[in-house]
């Protein structure tokens, strides 16, 4: 008989999504099922609505959908896209927003950087003076390259274009970084539930603006699982629109509760702002250098190129060995970059172990 494998040890996963559960979370997983229309359905979804507003800084109601965040970004666009749309691309999930763009039937017009790089303020002005669009889509936190693109400020220039709506993939940065849903003006910004929210994949979280609904409404064609319009009215009767993930709710409530227990998000805000800072003393002192510059750099990503003697291939491989997992390069970038992904319920003193591995490869 073969002996049973232990577990891997929690905190040692440091893909770039999905991320490392917790034990308790995981746990949270094992109670019984409850009917999704029943009284305990309803009391459920009431207790995560003041959590889910503070995690996502809203006053607005707070989605909950059983589907991948790509299930909230086709919502974004078949609700929130007349007819045009202009998609800042800048690496791989950008890409997959513009796409989804022309799969729903919409024209899509893009805005191209070079990978490493962020669409700027000016550059997005200059593209809404010359092409006229009724929508913005872009990924606030691209996973593909370990952008952060400056959100605030690209709002703020959406905003100088009337009936122009902003549609935002925080996939990377709401819970990690600073996602100011109501402050900066987003008229739609969606998240999964496997990156910095540190659960299992299966769940999204999306926030509509009132623009957004009401253009909702005016917008034939929009489906029926990923209809904003009803979405919104079931949740805020505390309803799910229909027989939701329930092994997922209660894991959503119970770190929910433990994030609220660590501080709130502006405490797990400051320990993936660490981790990042970390990272980039290391690179310092290791000569390892970012694809992004300083300034558009992921609280939750580091996308770093490998030296040319070792390609990311063997980089990851070794670590795997040695029980740690980080992310190859994605896409174009897949032999030149190694990503790290220091998201969810990771702590600087594991990164610190996986970092001295990693100096060990590299040196």
């Amino acid at each position: 008989m073969t002996a049973p494998t232990a577990p891997p040890v929690f905190g040692r996963f440091f893909l770039p999504g999905p991320t490392d559960v917790h034990p308790e979370v995981l746990a949270a997983m094992q109670r019984p099922m409850i009917g999704h229309r029943s009284s305990a359905m309803e009391r459920l979804l009431e207790g995560l609505a003041p959590s889910l507003a503070r995690l996502c800084r809203t006053s607005r109601t707070v989605l909950v959908g059983t589907t991948s965040a790509t299930g909230f970004m086709e919502l974004a666009v078949r609700n929130g896209v007349r007819q045009r749309a202009l998609s800042l691309v800048n690496g791989a999930f950008s890409e997959r927003f513009a796409k989804l763009v022309r799969a729903c039937g919409k024209e899509c017009i893009r805005l191209d950087v070079p990978l490493g790089c962020a669409v700027e303020p000016d550059m997005l002005r200059d593209a809404l003076r010359r092409t006229p669009v009724d929508a913005v889509t872009l990924v606030h936190s691209e996973t593909s390259t370990g952008v952060l693109q400056d959100v605030a400020a690209l709002a703020a220039v959406v905003r100088e274009f009337d009936d122009v709506l902003l549609l935002v993939d925080a996939v990377t940065s709401l819970a990690g970084s600073p996602v100011e849903t109501d402050r900066w003006g987003l008229d739609f910004v969606l998240t999964g539930s496997q990156k910095a929210l540190a659960l299992p994949p299966g769940l999204a979280l999306g926030v509509a603006s009132e623009r957004m609904l009401e253009r909702a409404k005016t917008v034939p064609n929009r489906g029926l699982y990923f209809d904003l319009v009803s979405f919104t009215e079931a949740t805020a009767k505390h309803q799910p629109t229909n027989t939701p993930a329930i092994s997922l709710l209660y894991a959503l409530e119970t770190q929910l509760g433990r994030i609220e227990r660590e501080g709130g998000v502006e405490a797990r805000w400051r320990r993936h702002n660490a981790m990042r800072s970390r990272v980039e003393a290391w690179s310092e002192e290791r000569g390892v250098p970012f694809l992004p510059r300083a300034e558009r750099r992921s609280w939750t990503v580091s996308c770093l190129k490998v030296p040319e003697a070792m390609g990311a291939k063997a980089i990851v491989g070794a670590l795997k060995d040695a029980g740690w997992t980080i992310g190859a390069g994605y896409g174009s970038l897949k032999e030149t970059t190694i990503r790290i992904g220091h998201m969810g319920d990771h702590t600087v003193s594991a990164l610190e172990e996986l970092l001295a591995l990693l100096a060990g490869l590299v040196s």
